[in-house]
Parts: structure tokens; C-alpha cells; sequence
């Protein structure tokens, strides 16, 4: 059993492979899975969504590491103050500096030293002036509390050990009023360990879904309101690539069952005012 330091070891050394990659070799899952998602005679865009229509896409910046499409569902109005959690190469907080404007500022936090590096490349060469890149654990943000309007992020907090710890600094850092749209990989139902195992090869962010309602709740536990899910989608391991692994029994079974690898992408709101009871400063309940 891994401790989460040792973990996180891992995601970073994975990211820092992940900046050096092309978008094609990444986009096979929102964890940029080293194989590519070869089924047949097609290439399957597992996780991610066309971010192309968006104002202020930058093509050097998708990675083609997301799974859904946090930005477009955040409410992000001209002068707000934006986070995006694991920022990666910049792509979304790129759309998020555009509706912002010159009045407005976007601070990427990314764990991966490499990340950070080629976020700050891709801002420099584009002369984005709204932008910056802090490398950080989205555990314990490198922000003063209470100076976010919106908080995005885009299939990386299922990478991160403590989630309760997250949407706790979540709420430390937005604005009272602030919300946050943040796009996840969560399970509905129990996976066997054979589905698991290879849903984790092609989707690799499986690894640390958890529940739906389990997330759903972890959310309302650090105390924001209004929980509202803005897009539901279910992942699907397509046929060519699960008869590799699984028989057509075991396929069949699962397809009949419930379970389910869901993107969902949820949107929820710090209250204007806090009236809980606080514990001591740094416990992270306030």
C-alpha cells in the first residue's frame, strides 16, 4: 500500500514524462496513458472533449489531458479572479484569461515543475500579461484565502490522495459568494477488479476515482451550497479494446450491470457568509 507522498511521487514523475509528449500521444486518457488507445483500425479519444470552438483556445496548450470542459460551464464574467487546479500546460486557464480581460487575472497551480515550465512558455510566447503559473499542491494552494472568484480544474483532483483536503482549500481561497466548476472522474457501482484493472490501463485516472455520492458529499462536508451537476458522461472502454483483456462474458456482464466510469462536471458555491462554528486556524473546517 502506497502512502500518499509516495503517490503523489508518482503522479509527478508521470506529468513530468506527460509535458515532453504530444497531445496525440496523451489524449488516449485525461492521465496521458503512455499507450496509445488503438482499437481495430480507430484511435479513441477516451476522456477528453473538442475544446477547438472555444474563445481563447491555444492549440500548444491542450494536452489533451481533460475530460470535460470546466471553463465553458463556470460563469467566469471580465474581471474575476480565476484558479485553475493542476493547470497543466495552460490550456484552460488560456479560455479562462480571455473572458476575464485585462481587468481580470488567471493563477495556474500545477505540482509538476515540468508543467509549470511550459504553461510559463506557452504565456510567454503568446504575451499573455493576465496569466500566471505557480507551481503548488492543490493540498495546500499557494494563495491567500478568500481572493478567487472562480475556481476550475479538469480531471486532475481523482489524482489527489486527501480530497477532503482540496475541497477544503477550494473553499479557503474563493471569495465568500465564489464557486468553483470543476470536471472529475467519479465510479457509480462497484467495479470488479479485472474492469478495474484495465479501465485503469486505458483511463488512468480511474485509479483514484471514487464514488459519486461519496464526492458529492465530500463537497457539501466542506461546506459549499448550491451542489449542482452541469454535465454528465459516461466513459466507455470500447469493445476492441476490452476483448483484449476481459472474455465476452465478462464484457456482457458489465454492460448489463449498473456500474458505470462517469466525467461529471460540478458546479457549487462558497455562501456569502460563513456562520459555522471554527476550529483552529490550519485545521482546514473554516
Amino acid at each position: 500500500m502506497q502512502t500518499p507522498e509516495q503517490l503523489k511521487e508518482l503522479v509527478k514523475q508521470k506529468y513530468a514524462d506527460i509535458a515532453l509528449q504530444t497531445k496525440l500521444q496523451n489524449e488516449s486518457s485525461c492521465c496521458g496513458a503512455t499507450s496509445s488507445c488503438i482499437g481495430g483500425d480507430e484511435v479513441y479519444n477516451i476522456m477528453s472533449e473538442d475544446y477547438t470552438a472555444l474563445d481563447g483556445y491555444n492549440a500548444d496548450a491542450d494536452l489533451g489531458l481533460g475530460c470535460g470542459l470546466p471553463t465553458e460551464f463556470a460563469k467566469i464574467k471580465e474581471g474575476d479572479t480565476v484558479i485553475d487546479l493542476g493547470s497543466g500546460a495552460g490550456n484552460d486557464a488560456f479560455i479562462a484569461r480571455k473572458v476575464v480581460g485585462a481587468t481580470g487575472k488567471v493563477i495556474g497551480v500545477d505540482f509538476t515543475p515540468a508543467m509549470v515550465q511550459k504553461a510559463r512558455e506557452n504565456a510567454e510566447k503568446l504575451r499573455f500579461h493576465n496569466v500566471e503559473f505557480r507551481q503548488g499542491d492543490i493540498e495546500d494552494l499557494p494563495v491567500t484565502s478568500n481572493m478567487a472568484d472562480v475556481i476550475v480544474s479538469n480531471c486532475v483532483l481523482n489524482l489527489v490522495p486527501n480530497k477532503h483536503k482540496v475541497f477544503s482549500e477550494v473553499y479557503r481561497a474563493l471569495k465568500p459568494a465564489g464557486h468553483f466548476s470543476i470536471s472529475d472522474i467519479v465510479l457509480i457501482g462497484e467495479m470488479a477488479p479485472s474492469w478495474k484493472q484495465v479501465a485503469e490501463l486505458y483511463a488512468g485516472c480511474v485509479s483514484g476515482a471514487i464514488q459519486k455520492e461519496e464526492y458529492l458529499g465530500i463537497i457539501q462536508e466542506a461546506g459549499f451550497t448550491g451542489i449542482t451537476i452541469q454535465k454528465e458522461k459516461e466513459i466507455i472502454l470500447p469493445h476492441d479494446i476490452l476483448k483484449n483483456y476481459l472474455s465476452e462474458e465478462e464484457i456482457r456482464s458489465f454492460n448489463n450491470s449498473n456500474n458505470k466510469i462517469v466525467s461529471i462536471t460540478v458546479f457549487a458555491q462558497k455562501p456569502a457568509s460563513d456562520e459555522r462554528t471554527c476550529c483552529e486556524p490550519g485545521s482546514g473546517c473554516c
